[in-house]
Parts: C-alpha cells; sequence; structure tokens
C-alpha cells in the first residue's frame, strides 16, 4: 500500500461537522465531476474514497446514487469507480457551490464554502483525496502534489494553500495543472493539516532520520577537507624548509626560523596549532598557531626574494 494511500485511509476514518463535509465534497465534486444535463458523474480509482464520496452524498442530500466498478484493464485487473448522480442534480451543485443561480458551471466555488480556517482546510482535504499524492519520504526526494485539469480551480486550489502560508506553485503539465509542494516541512504540516497522525509520524521518523544522515555526511566532508587542507599546507612548508636550506645556510637563519624548521621536520604532520602545542610545551615559550603561520610567512618570502 502507497504512502498515499495510507493518508487518504486515515483521512477516511475522520469524523467532521456538516459544514466541513459540504466544503471538502465540494472540492471533490468542483475537481473530478463531469456535468451533464440530468446528471453529473465522478471516476475514482480509490474505493475507500468512492465510498466516502456516496456517504456524503448520502448523508448530506438524501438522494440515489449509482454506483459501480468499471474495468479498464482486464489484463492487471484496473478498474475504476463510476458514481452517477441524477436525483436533486442542481440543487447538490448549487449547494456545492459548483453552479450559479442560472445554473451555469463555475470552477472557483462560492464564498461561503471557504469561509473559516476550518473550511478552507476541509477544501483542501477533499482536493487531496480526489486528485492529491506524496512521494514516500523514503524516496530521494520530498514532493506533493494536486493534478487538477481545470486551470482556475488549479489556482484556487494553489490560493488556498498560500494563504495557509504552504508556498505552493502552480505548473502546467500536459492537458493538466499541477499543484505541489516541495518543501520537506510543509509537507510534513500539510499531513497535520489532514489529521493523518500515524503518516505523520511515519514521514517525521524517515525524515529526521535523513537530516542526520545528510547533517553527518556533511560533516565528515568538512572534516575530509580539512584534514586534505592540513596535509597540503604541510607538506607545502616542508617544501619550503627544504629550499630555504638549499639558498641560505641553516646554522646563520633568526633563531625562531630555525626552531620552526627543526620542530616541523620533527613532527611533519602536525597542524599549525599541533606545532604550536608542542614547541610551547618543549621549550617553555608560549607560542600561538598565529605566530607558527607567521614564522612560515617568512620563509616564503625569503625563498620568493631569492628567487626574484
Amino acid at each position: 500500500m502507497s504512502f498515499t494511500t495510507n493518508i487518504k485511509n486515515e483521512i477516511l476514518n475522520n469524523e467532521y461537522p456538516k459544514t466541513e463535509l459540504i466544503s471538502e465534497l465540494s472540492a471533490i465534486v468542483n475537481i473530478s465531476a463531469t456535468i451533464h444535463e440530468n446528471l453529473f458523474e465522478i471516476y475514482t480509482e480509490n474505493i475507500g474514497v468512492s465510498r466516502r464520496i456516496y456517504k456524503l452524498i448520502k448523508d448530506l442530500f438524501n438522494t440515489e446514487i449509482t454506483i459501480e466498478k468499471e474495468s479498464i484493464n482486464r489484463l492487471n485487473k484496473n478498474y475504476v469507480i463510476h458514481l452517477q448522480i441524477k436525483d436533486e442534480k442542481n440543487k447538490i451543485l448549487k449547494t456545492l457551490g459548483i453552479i450559479n443561480d442560472n445554473n451555469q458551471r463555475k470552477y472557483k466555488p462560492s464564498e461561503y464554502i471557504c469561509d473559516n480556517l476550518e473550511e478552507k482546510k476541509a477544501y483542501l482535504r477533499g482536493a487531496f483525496l480526489i486528485c492529491g499524492s506524496v512521494n514516500d519520504p523514503k524516496t530521494s526526494r520530498y514532493h506533493l502534489e494536486f493534478i487538477i485539469e481545470n486551470k482556475t480551480t488549479a489556482e484556487f486550489i494553489n490560493s488556498l494553500l498560500n494563504e495557509l502560508n504552504y508556498k505552493s506553485k502552480v505548473l502546467k503539465r500536459e492537458k493538466n495543472y499541477m499543484v505541489y509542494l516541495k518543501e520537506s516541512e510543509r509537507i510534513s504540516d500539510f499531513i497535520k493539516l489532514l489529521n493523518a497522525y500515524t503518516s505523520l509520524f511515519y514521514y517525521e521518523d524517515i525524515r529526521i532520520y535523513r537530516d542526520h544522515k545528510n547533517m553527518t555526511n556533511r560533516l565528515n566532508n568538512c572534516e575530509q577537507a580539512n584534514i586534505d587542507k592540513i596535509v597540503f599546507s604541510s607538506n607545502e612548508q616542508l617544501e619550503n624548509i627544504e629550499k630555504l636550506k638549499k639558498i641560505k645556510d641553516f646554522d646563520l637563519l633568526d633563531d625562531k626560523l630555525k626552531e620552526i624548521c627543526i620542530y616541523k621536520e620533527k613532527y611533519p604532520e602536525s597542524s599549525m596549532q599541533e606545532l604550536a602545542d608542542i614547541i610551547s610545551i618543549e621549550t617553555n615559550k608560549k607560542i600561538t598557531k598565529s605566530g607558527i603561520n607567521h614564522r612560515f610567512r617568512k620563509i616564503k618570502e625569503i625563498i620568493s626574494k631569492q628567487i626574484e
């Protein structure tokens, strides 16, 4: 069973007030219904969602609904659920804000459908049930989307999401429009909005694990980069000491330069901080990393002047 299906099953097990159920059903019908002169019909591949639609229409409007399973691929045994509503067609569509008083189709619902925060959440819940999906967090990327045929409806869903600070976007994709979220935290917040808490805990567990793993990898990469930097710097320092000995009489060098050369050759793999600590302990004279760096710069200057 997919992660999306698990979320939808959780939604289907929750109870909500009548006003919110009307908003939820409005989104489902707006996005998925095909309206004819004497009826409207809905197709869905999710049998749980089809039962939800049937129950909502039955409970809210007390009308007859025809529901049947239709095969679309006998070989793979794929099927869709077909719901057909004839009785009280216009009354239902007007109540759901799908048609106006002149029975003309609207793709943006009436204002009362999303009049408050809970109704807006309910509308988004209905949209997710009928056309939403979210990647399993175990996959390589975070992605939640709604696939919607009508541009006005897609833009309305997008506006609701952005009003609730989900920072969604709309993208034209073939014959449809995709409203999508990419940020993992906002996808998590949306699952929470759906009251799918079991799925939310699963999502967060995987997300925390992945974030921790990524952080560990970044720290390891930084540590390796620092090691590489130290090794490169150390090799350069040893090479400069060899060059210095070739162009200058070592015994005539400044005592501080001789000291740094002796200790670097004695501890060739040491970093500048480690070298500063060693010299401070063994000579009983405090020297800092900055002081060590200054001496190596002095050696480079001597070499550079000699080459010129």
